[in-house]
């Protein structure tokens, strides 16, 4: 009977309690902007203890593919909320309910955000300044990624430590549980957006449309190999792997071999990768008009401006000019 016991707080009663109402009380917000003034983990849940912790404090709220799905992003310094409601639950941090233009995605339940992370203001803060690296610096921060955990909704290699101590685990956490824990790690489309300094969409989906199409419909992986150029995206609705040059990609991923295990940041070859892609998917010039049949495309955007740092040049045709709007 203890053994049953046991087995049913273990396994069952932390998901049933962090599925239960919660005494939680919904008000209004306290001032109507918010400014985060460290890296901010945004959620798409307003009880962050019931994934950091749970119940017991003895585990991280994982979904059946080993994720923390309810993390949405990490904000950077100085990006700019609308605080849309202030919730509080005995015994637990405030938590804002907000929106912010650099995470203009739709969303069923909210994004929230531990109140311990930002700053009220009455009046509307400046927007984060968001310029753009040049090609460089961003291939050594994408160099810099490599070996970091696939962490879901990542895009704050560093992670936060703070996390551990403002929901700390009753146990021991063994490495990869510890840096998930502190999102330290990039998800696809986070490994890019902490590299461009968050110029760059938080949305796989979003990238597809990001920048101009390069058009690879109907050719071989070696011709999509020598049409791309550094730092343009290969990109599906649900992934994003970057060109790093001529010859290699490098991408955050789950791990090919066990599906649903903890990958991370990796490079591969450019046209062995093209290959083994084209074998699931196809490469078409524009995801939202499909040729008849295909289901699973790829496309090939080029985003960056041939101006390093500085957009379209002057006199450019406003048709082209659109590509470089983020």
């Amino acid at each position: 009977m203890k053994s049953l016991t046991s087995n049913f707080r273990r396994l069952f009663l932390p998901t049933l309690l962090s599925l239960a109402p919660a005494l939680i009380l919904a008000g209004p917000a306290p001032a109507p902007w918010a400014v985060a003034m460290m890296p901010t983990p945004v959620l798409s849940c307003s009880d962050f203890r019931s994934i950091y912790g749970g119940p017991f404090g003895d585990r991280l709220f994982l979904s059946s593919a080993g994720l923390v799905r309810e993390l949405e992003m990490v904000a950077f310094p100085g990006t700019v909320f609308s605080v849309l409601a202030e919730i509080r639950a005995p015994g637990k941090p405030v938590v804002y309910q907000v929106t912010t233009d650099e995470y203009p995605y739709p969303t069923k339940t909210g994004y929230f955000v531990d109140g311990r992370c930002v700053r009220l203001s009455m009046a509307r803060p400046p927007a984060r300044p968001r310029p753009l690296p040049s090609r460089n610096k961003i291939r050594f921060r994408l160099l810099s990624s490599i070996g970091r955990l696939y962490v879901w909704g990542g895009n704050y290699q560093q992670g936060i430590p703070e996390m551990l101590s403002w929901y700390p685990s009753s146990t021991g956490l063994d490495d990869s549980t510890r840096k998930m824990w502190m999102a330290r790690g990039v998800d696809c489309s986070g490994l890019i957006y902490e590299a461009t300094g968050g110029y760059t969409p938080r949305n796989a989906r979003a990238l597809t449309r990001f920048g101009r199409p390069i058009s690879i419909a109907g050719l071989t992986p070696e011709a999509i190999a020598a049409c791309v150029e550094p730092l343009d995206l290969i990109v599906w609705k649900k992934h994003v792997v970057i060109v790093l040059d001529k010859e290699h990609v490098i991408q955050s991923k789950t791990d090919d071999f066990f599906p649903g295990a903890i990958g991370g940041v990796r490079t591969d070859p450019l046209i062995p990768y093209l290959r083994r892609l084209m074998k699931e998917r196809t490469p078409v010039d524009d995801c939202d008009r499909l040729p008849l049949g295909c289901t699973e495309p790829f496309v090939v955007r080029r985003w960056y401006p041939e101006e390093a740092g500085r957009g379209p040049r002057k006199g450019m045709p406003a048709s082209a000019r659109e590509a470089f709007r983020p």
